[in-house]
């Protein structure tokens, strides 16, 4: 069983403020709950046109943000889980999808976190933040810093396997050396999500 870390690089003024600030080769994160990264969730922006608002959401790599970008550099990391730990991340995600309109990006704590001097919001996340707080939520790892630290960079020390390194615009999960992907039903998430290499249904 596994989950999936998706780390990115978008050409967005933004992401390149970013990494011109901290020097890192990534600037974005996400988390996908199968290879194909269908079902795959992070904190952005709400509109492709507007850096300034942000929300949960699930992403695709055909979003309008990515569409225009001849590259989208990026490594995917399958990490492995027990059932149980599959199930409170499907729980958690689930939670944040119900209850999206109650979350908002964490703008102000992005730009603390940079200076040093970041704190935590039950209610706030930026994508990174929101990454490691589901992982280390289930169990399935404990970087030892609190979440406003933990920047898309830093998520290359969770503990699993690069799958993938390059140009995430070209990424296709058939072509990972791996065995088959089941189907996938997260009974945590009280049959919120169910996918398969065939296709993806979201029970919203």
């Amino acid at each position: 069983m596994s989950i999936y870390v998706v780390l990115s690089r978008s050409s967005t003024v933004l992401s390149r403020t970013i990494r011109l600030a901290t020097r890192d080769e990534y600037t974005h994160a996400a988390l996908a709950l199968d290879a194909d990264l269908e079902l795959m969730f992070s904190f952005g922006r709400r509109r492709a046109s507007n850096p300034f608002v942000g929300c949960f959401k699930r992403e695709r790599l055909d979003d309008d943000l990515y569409r225009g970008m001849d590259r989208l550099p990026g490594v995917v990391i399958e990490v492995p889980v027990s059932a149980r730990q599959r199930e409170v991340v499907g729980a958690r995600v689930a939670e944040f999808l119900l209850d999206s309109h109650t979350y908002a990006y964490n703008a102000p704590g992005l730009v603390t976190g940079l200076l040093g001097r970041g704190s935590e919001d039950d209610r706030r996340f930026f994508c990174s933040e929101f990454v490691y707080h589901v992982l280390r939520d289930a169990g399935v790892c404990d970087l030892g810093i609190p979440r406003w630290k933990v920047r898309p960079q830093t998520l290359l020390q969770v503990p699993g396997t690069v799958v993938y390194r390059g140009d995430l615009k070209r990424y296709r999960a058939a072509d990972l050396d791996a065995a088959p992907v089941p189907a996938l039903a997260l009974q945590g998430a009280g049959g919120l999500f169910a996918t398969s290499r065939a296709g993806v249904s979201l029970a919203l």
